[in-house]
């Protein structure tokens, strides 16, 4: 970026970070705003005059829409409610929220850093999971909703086929879309993360000092660690992107890779209601043999999920299946009604 562009950058962190420490209910995280508007306000200095020095003119500041309806919302709902939009802004600090307790020790290594925030498997694990439940609620319902129209069992068929394509096709482009939204998000804010680290790495320190204090550190102590954490630029940068940005350089999932476990999981989950009609059975008794397998398909899924989110798997299990039941239930009931009114 040019000088001017930088200047601009950074007038627009401090109008954020002022914003926001007007507006912060949390008093340590307020002036931890407030001493990093402070810093972007230095920096924004430190560029006017390499902009002068260089004969650039600098642009009149303005915040833009994104700005104000984010600083609007977070007046109205607090901070902590849309830390992702303040993200995608690049507002710094935001671990700062995550207070050390007792049991939680500040992280001393790269290793450590975002350790306990970590979710439940990846990108591509969740687009499977998801994408199999999917396709077999919306699959057996619509099957249940035609049978309860009465239809035949050729048009029955037919409906499931392309309900399973429909919803295979726009499942996969979802996450496509979301995965590549995200990953872009990511690596544009990473990337200036690493063009401000080369530029004044102990502004960047400095930064993350402030972070490591709002979070409870000692002052000397949070200086320390952050200059160890980033003197190599490349755990330095690492560090910035999980501390500053709240990101994890770790979840660049691949967007193919999404679409394709998405695409291919509903595809398998949409097909189970579909198995006693390939296998040459007929309406009603294909049907509902297709919902009972779509029933043990909804219970398995629902309890698989137990081996990451650590509760019952048997409740998983019947709060996946209740919620396909009602949803079948529900359809089945709107087409033996829609069936009856234009029969």
């Amino acid at each position: 970026m040019s000088a001017a562009e930088s200047w601009l950058e950074e007038t627009r962190s401090a109008w954020l970070y002022a914003q926001l420490a007007k507006i912060e209910p949390e008093r340590r995280v307020a002036e931890l705003f407030a001493a990093l508007g402070a810093e972007a306000s230095k920096q924004a200095l430190a560029w006017a005059e390499h902009a002068a020095r260089a004969g650039a003119a600098l642009p009149t500041f303005q915040p833009a829409a994104r700005e104000r309806l984010t600083i609007a919302l977070a007046r109205r709902l607090g901070p902590r409610r849309v830390k992702p939009m303040l993200a995608a802004l690049k507002v710094r600090g935001l671990s700062a929220y995550d207070v050390v307790v007792p049991g939680h020790a500040m992280p001393m290594r790269i290793e450590d850093v975002g350790g306990r925030h970590k979710g439940f498997g990846g990108g591509n694990l969740r687009a499977a999971i998801f994408g199999a439940n999917d396709g077999l609620v919306s699959n057996t319902s619509l099957i249940l909703g035609v049978i309860g129209a009465n239809s035949s069992t050729s048009a029955t068929i037919t409906a499931g086929i392309a309900g399973l394509l429909a919803g295979a096709l726009s499942m996969a482009a979802g996450e496509y879309i979301s995965v590549r939204s995200q990953r872009e998000l990511f690596e544009h804010q990473i990337e200036l993360e690493r063009q401000e680290l080369a530029e004044y790495p102990e502004a960047e320190a400095a930064e993350l000092a402030l972070i490591y204090q709002a979070r409870g550190l000692p002052e000397a102590e949070a200086k320390s660690l952050a200059t160890r954490l980033t003197a190599d630029p490349k755990i330095g940068l690492d560090v910035l992107a999980r501390e500053e940005l709240g990101l994890n350089p770790d979840d660049l999932g691949s967007p193919w890779g999404a679409a394709g476990f998405s695409f291919a999981s509903f595809t398998v989950g949409a097909l189970v209601p579909l198995i006693p009609f390939f296998a040459g059975g007929q309406l009603p008794t294909a049907g509902y043999v297709g919902a009972a397998l779509a029933a043990v398909g909804l219970f398995g899924t629902g309890a698989s999920l137990s081996l990451f989110t650590g509760r019952s798997a048997i409740g998983g299990g019947a709060r996946m299946l209740s919620i396909g039941a009602g949803a079948g239930a529900l359809t089945w009931l709107i087409g033996t009604l829609f069936g009856a009114a234009v029969g």
